[in-house]
């Protein structure tokens, strides 16, 4: 009966059940839509998609915040676990913690990337990009009850008497899990490659910016930089947040200790391959002639979002490699 867990489980099945009903109406769309028709099946499809589109919307904004949400509510409730320290511990409480994270993760980037579409769609005046943003929707609707599910799963076979791993031997090297892979990776090395990585995606969006150009590579490199930037933080970057040469854990960069900098990171992070990947998927379709004006508009403001997203990420976390007293041999 906690207030966070109540909201996510409302907020999610909510969500899925929504989104269910407008996947019924994106396939009616995919199947009968024909612009250049004025039958009475056709005017009433623009109106449904158009009262759809600004539902789904909504609710994809939701989805957002509830990733935060999430985090926060399983942070908060490793007082509850022995052995706990940290949202890491309360993940591990049973199998599905870890996998609903990576689903809200992935839903929640497919979600800002609908909504990149969706804008342009709504600035066009002939809905160039309906079937494009109805077919990621037909994507979003089962990933969003898939999320419901594991959601709902993972809090009601929470076990208060239950003994949890700290975060210091989830995230140890040497162990065969995705964290104990990250945390064993070389850290100097996952500095290096995540400065270069950055440098290529700055330096493309920056030319995205400024001639329009280059914006598939920008959604390439984008997913590059925002794997690379959490693969640096955890094998290299964290040692310096925590001045300890063995903690890795990302999760207690949440704390107020830390000054609650992991959300600030990781909201950069997500922000940035959001807006590139975005700007990448309307790039494909900017021959379109009712796009071959918004298109442009539009990629460069992503690429620009882009830019700053993950120029501030790179900045926070260079500042305070330079200004801790914690140095690696």
């Amino acid at each position: 009966m906690q207030s966070g867990i109540i909201a996510l489980l409302v907020t999610s099945l909510g969500t899925a059940g929504l989104l269910l009903y407008a996947a019924r109406i994106a396939i009616q769309t995919l199947r009968s839509w024909d612009l250049g028709s004025g039958s009475e099946q056709q005017l009433l499809l623009e109106r449904k998609t158009a009262l759809v589109s600004t539902i789904v919307a909504l609710i994809l904004g939701f989805q957002v915040v509830t990733l935060a949400l999430f985090i926060y509510t399983v942070d908060a409730l490793h007082i509850l676990f022995a052995g706990s320290m940290c949202a890491a511990g309360t993940l591990n409480v049973n199998p599905l913690g870890y996998p609903s994270l990576a689903i809200k993760l992935l839903c929640t980037i497919l979600a800002g990337i609908w909504m990149i579409i969706n804008r342009a769609d709504y600035l066009a005046h002939d809905f160039p990009l309906i079937k494009v943003k109805f077919t990621l929707l037909l994507v979003l609707a089962p990933l969003s009850l898939l999320e419901a599910g594991s959601l709902t799963s993972y809090f009601l076979l929470l076990k208060p008497d239950v003994i949890t791993s700290c975060c210091g031997s989830l995230f140890e090297g040497g162990r065969t899990t995705l964290a104990g892979l990250l945390a064993g990776l070389p850290p100097v090395p996952s500095a290096i490659g995540y400065y270069l990585v950055t440098a290529v995606t700055l330096l493309n969006g920056i030319i995205t910016w400024r001639t329009g150009r280059g914006g598939l590579l920008l959604a390439v490199t984008s997913l590059a930089a925002f794997i690379s930037g959490i693969a640096a933080l955890v094998a290299f970057f964290c040692l310096y947040y925590y001045e300890i040469p063995t903690h890795h854990c990302p999760f207690c960069l949440l704390q107020p200790e830390y000054g609650r900098i992991g959300y600030l990171l990781y909201a950069l992070l997500i922000s940035g391959v959001v807006t590139g990947c975005g700007g990448g998927v309307i790039h494909l379709n900017r021959k379109r002639p009712s796009l071959s004006v918004i298109v442009p508009k539009l990629q460069k403001r992503l690429a620009l979002w882009t830019v700053l997203s993950f120029s501030l990420y790179l900045l926070l976390v260079t500042i305070k490699l330079l200004t801790t007293s914690f140095r690696l041999d």
